[in-house]
């Protein structure tokens, strides 16, 4: 593969692998500057539906422009060609980043709580980017997050993402504010399983339909993944862990993650709430909150009422409100506690 050609793309280098394709290096000649150009597995190809998986990620990820998701190029499909030096087959390409995954970075160890925070509070934007298009990316985790070399972290791998629009009227059962409805072929039918075990939802273990909510639970285990330097839910077997998801809370933070903003472990458990109208009701009221704690000014108390529950979390208004009271409690001479 190494020095062939996938459509106009020269292929430099592998990346990586994953159980859909293998993604390279490439140079685009036509705008001189390195991609990265993810080619299936000839596996794949063969299989309808998993080729209709890729395609929809492309699609996915076209529709968002923003600085927390991996941007999109270019599709195509290369046609087999007569002799040597071109590959054939379905493609995407995306910018080049240069960095790690958060996986990689967890490997030496749990993240401090600025740190962790300052992580969340831009994958909690970017899902929010998404969730305006209603897209649900349904398998956020670790390995789908990268942090590139200037400290900025991009989203990856919307391959397992749903497109669903709203419909019907406030109050309907199955989204927020009315119904959820696919715009496309349902990723999976009730009943179906999709995602990575550890950071699936509840309703995600249980094969029902999901919403927004459950990247926000999937957000939860990352966050408190990067606080305590292990998973949120463990197990001997994927039996073990899809029961713990549904019926058991995760241990405890470390003691000097919780000394340090009690506020952050609220935040974290009401993230991963089991029943989903227990969670925060949109990423950007997550990214809000999250925010928040980011300034060593902000105690506890200010973001006591974004953790209590689904009512103060709805409206920015009732930040300002928190936020006027902790700067009142500055000036009465009350001691706030930074995070460290």
């Amino acid at each position: 593969m190494i020095g062939t050609r996938m459509g106009p793309y020269e292929i430099l280098a592998k990346i990586g692998e994953g159980g859909m394709g293998a993604v390279y290096r490439a140079h685009d000649a036509r705008l001189g500057r390195d991609v990265a150009i993810k080619v299936l597995h000839a596996d794949v190809v063969a299989d309808a539906e998993r080729l209709r998986r890729f395609e929809q990620e492309a699609r996915a990820v076209a529709s968002l422009n923003h600085p927390n998701i991996l941007a999109l190029h270019d599709i195509g499909h290369a046609a087999p060609a007569v002799g040597e030096g071109q590959a054939s087959g379905p493609y995407i390409v995306s910018e080049l980043l240069d960095g790690e995954t958060l996986r990689a970075r967890l490997a030496a160890g749990p993240l401090s709580a600025r740190k962790a925070v300052e992580y969340a509070v831009q994958i909690a934007r970017g899902l929010a980017a998404a969730h305006e298009k209603q897209l649900v990316h349904r398998d956020l985790k670790p390995d789908n997050i990268f942090i590139t070399a200037d400290d900025r972290v991009k989203i990856l791998d919307f391959g397992l993402a749903k497109l669903t629009e709203k419909a019907g009227t406030a109050g309907e059962a199955g989204g927020v504010g009315g119904t959820t409805m696919a715009t496309t072929a349902p990723e999976t039918t009730p009943g179906t399983v999709l995602g990575t075990i550890g950071y699936m939802a509840p309703e995600q273990v249980r094969g029902l339909a999901v919403d927004h909510r459950a990247d926000i639970f999937a957000l939860g285990a990352v966050l408190y993944e990067m606080l305590a330097g292990r998973r949120a839910f463990t197990g001997d077997t994927s039996a073990d862990v899809m029961t713990a998801i549904l019926k058991e809370e995760p241990p405890e933070l470390p003691a000097d993650v919780r000394q340090a903003g009690p506020a952050l472990a609220r935040i974290v458990d009401r993230c991963l709430a089991k029943n989903a109208s227990a969670r925060f009701m949109s990423a950007g009221d997550l990214a809000f909150a999250l925010d928040a704690l980011s300034s060593s000014t902000v105690s506890a108390t200010s973001v006591a009422s974004a953790t209590a529950g689904p009512v103060a979390a709805k409206s920015p208004r009732l930040w300002l409100v928190a936020t006027a009271f902790a700067l009142g409690a500055v000036l009465a001479g009350v001691v706030l506690i930074p995070l460290l």
